[in-house]
């Protein structure tokens, strides 16, 4: 491995933990909420840098995400058995995720909306989510992935929206 892919890793969960986002929650968030905003970023950042020169590295970082959250799963105390269904359950998403955002800069609000109201169950005011990922997404496409690798984040996305 060329890049030390933790602080890729601290990076998104630094963007996860943004209290902006589980401001208009319908109840108290839990681990599901969380992993699945962490996914859409990871989402984000994978379609943002997929490219056949990035294609090695992509995957070295995608190996190594999952990886992670295997091994949150298990400091959770879930079992051995549990967690492998758990974690084909969770590539399932995130490639059903990757599938929604494919063409995120082709979609009006409202289409967006939709591909968002259908994963995001316990969240309200999906409106300010979509303009969040949105900003996200943008920021993204303005960086290289070497720069992003190697550059510090902070998760002020959105952070000017009430």
């Amino acid at each position: 491995m060329k890049y030390n892919y933790i602080n890729l890793y601290n990076k998104l969960i630094t963007l996860t933990t943004n209290k902006i986002l589980y401001k208009n929650l319908k109840k108290q968030d839990i681990f599901a909420d969380r992993l699945l905003i962490f996914l859409i970023h990871f989402a984000f950042f994978l379609k943002n840098f997929k490219s056949n020169e990035n294609k090695k590295i992509l995957q070295e970082i995608y190996d190594f995400i999952f990886k992670q959250l295997e091994l949150s799963i298990r400091e959770i105390g879930y079992g051995d058995q549990s967690i492998n269904k758990k974690m084909k359950d969770y590539i399932n998403l995130f490639h059903s995720i990757i599938s929604d955002i494919h063409f995120w800069e082709n979609l009006n609000h409202d289409k967006k909306k939709d591909k968002f109201v259908s994963l995001l169950v316990n969240f309200n005011k999906i409106d300010e989510l979509v303009e969040y990922f949105d900003e996200f997404n943008q920021n993204l496409s303005k960086k290289s992935l070497n720069s992003y690798l190697k550059s510090v984040i902070t998760p002020d996305y959105g952070s000017t929206k009430t």
